[in-house]
């Protein structure tokens, strides 16, 4: 993987998981949310996973937040 992608993926990792704080919940109840694995959500939130797009749209759907909003690139 190319610096640039594993930025972004980088990114994405920590704006999941400063918005799953900011909703004052666990991984265990995100992936609930969400209908995902918890370990699923742990590698997202380590950026070892590049989700596909549906599964963004759930993610967005438990973390309460709209799709523009979590996968705008931070410059």
């Amino acid at each position: 993987m190319e610096n640039h992608e594993q930025e972004l993926l980088n990114q994405l990792a920590q704006k999941i998981k400063t918005q799953r704080k900011k909703l004052n919940i666990s991984q265990e109840k995100l992936a609930e949310k969400c209908n995902f694995d918890r370990t699923y959500i742990s590698l997202l939130e380590r950026a070892k996973r590049n989700p596909s797009y549906l599964s963004l749209i759930k993610l967005c759907k438990g973390l309460e937040i709209d799709l523009i909003e979590l996968l705008k690139e931070e410059k």
